[in-house]
Formats: structure tokens, C-alpha cells, sequence
């Protein structure tokens, strides 16, 4: 089955309640989650599930499940598994993710500054990168830096947007990243929309507000290949 993706509507939900729908060895399935799970250069969550008797277990990364739709809960190593039609609670770790959040929206900012192909990127909760298809020569940290801030700066409220397979395809000028193509199939496609700033399709989490990323630094720019210039940042505070 399906599982519900509460943060697609709310990024900022800390906890959740939700009903145990299977267990395996690869993880715990549930009907809803708070939970993002790995994909789209940004990491899957992490964070605990509260049994009903109070017992915690600790959940070290959350995937997508083999069917599609489906959510994998990934535990540590522990004798402890809910059972299929328990309640928990979700508790998601809150400050991690939080810094992906800052990042993964700072990457989409930093790509209106370096204007080229993206051919990868990365997000981790204290960095993030995105790798370019243009010349070395191009690319200046101090630059990046500068307008990249001067972008959160004017602290603008970010959007979701959805659109159709139909109108994606008619607009491919909104793919950006040439390694990772936005899913279709589904018959809509999800949008992140920073008003008069960018728009492309992104799967993953973002701040309701550019100004919380609160600035970036550039702290490398390396070759990686012909089609790979990397650029790595943290955040400034």
C-alpha cells in the first residue's frame, strides 16, 4: 500500500501518529509518515518510533519500500519490532533534518547563481554540494558566496507546485539536474517554487522561508571529471 507522505504538506511536523502495517528485515512499513525517505541527493530520516508501552525504537534511515509508493522504516540492531496493527509514534530528529532542509534550499538557490546543467549533487546535515557541467574558470567560491546570500537575503516564501506529466514535458527547461530526471508516471509532478527567484521540480524537503537558511559559505570548488565542477558549501551559522 501507499504510504502517506504527511511532510509533502508540512516539512516542519516533529512528530506524528501513525499504524504499523508490516515488518521485515529490511524495516518497519507504516500508513503515514513524517519520515523523508532517501532519494533526490537528500538523505532519508532519522528518529525513534514510540510503542504503545512506551517501549523506543530508534530509527537509523528511512528508504523507499519495493513497492512502489511504500516507505521503509530502517531500525538499529535490536531484538525489539512493533507488530503489524500497532499504534506508534513518530518522533523525527528534528535538528538534523532541519539542516537538510536549510541545505537542499540553498542548493536550489545556488543553482540560479551558477547558471549551467547540474550533473549531481549531495545533501548531507552539515554539507551539501552540487556539481556543474561548465568550465573551471567559471566558478569563484567568493562570487558563489556573495550572491547566493544576497539571494537568502531577500527572504522570500517558497511554494509547492504541481503540475502535470503533459506540462513537464513541455518545459523541459525546468530539469535541471541531468543525472536524477524528476518521476512521471504518477500523472503530476512536484514543483518547488522560490517566487521570481526558481522553479523545478524536487521531491524533497524545503523551508517555508529562504531567510532561515541564514547564509552560506562556498568551502571548495574542485574537478571532479569533464562534466563534473564541483561546489561545496555549509551553512554559515
Amino acid at each position: 500500500m501507499n504510504t502517506e507522505l504527511l511532510f509533502r504538506d508540512d516539512a516542519y511536523l516533529e512528530s506524528a501518529a501513525a499504524r504499523v502495517v508490516a515488518v521485515s528485515e529490511r524495516g518497519i512499513e507504516l500508513d503515514r509518515t513524517i519520515f523523508y525517505p532517501l532519494g533526490g541527493g537528500q538523505p532519508g530520516d532519522s528518529g525513534v518510533l514510540v510503542r504503545e508501552n512506551g517501549e523506543r525504537i530508534a530509527i537509523a534511515d528511512t528508504r523507499k519500500g519495493e513497492m512502489p509508493g511504500s516507505v521503509l522504516h530502517v531500525p538499529v540492531a535490536g531484538p525489539s519490532r512493533p507488530e503489524p496493527g500497532e499504534g506508534v509514534l513518530l518522533r523525527l530528529d528534528w535538528a538534523r533534518r532541519y539542516s537538510l532542509m536549510r541545505l537542499h534550499t540553498a542548493l536550489h538557490l545556488m543553482s540560479c547563481v551558477v547558471v549551467a546543467p547540474v550533473s549531481g549533487g549531495n545533501i548531507a546535515p552539515d554539507k551539501a554540494r552540487l556539481d556543474f557541467d561548465i568550465d573551471m574558470s567559471l566558478l569563484d567560491a567568493e562570487r558563489i558566496t556573495r550572491e547566493t546570500n544576497a539571494l537568502i537575503a531577500s527572504g522570500v516564501a517558497t511554494e509547492t507546485v504541481w503540475i502535470t506529466d503533459e506540462e513537464l514535458e513541455a518545459q523541459p527547461e525546468l530539469v535541471k539536474t541531468m543525472s536524477v530526471q524528476p518521476p512521471r508516471g504518477a500523472g503530476r509532478v512536484r514543483l518547488l517554487k522560490i517566487p521570481g527567484i526558481d522553479l523545478q521540480p524536487c521531491g524533497g524537503t524545503h523551508v517555508r522561508n529562504i531567510a532561515e537558511i541564514g547564509g552560506i559559505r562556498v568551502t571548495r570548488i574542485r574537478n571532479e571529471g569533464k562534466h563534473n565542477k564541483r561546489v561545496e558549501i555549509v551553512l554559515a551559522s
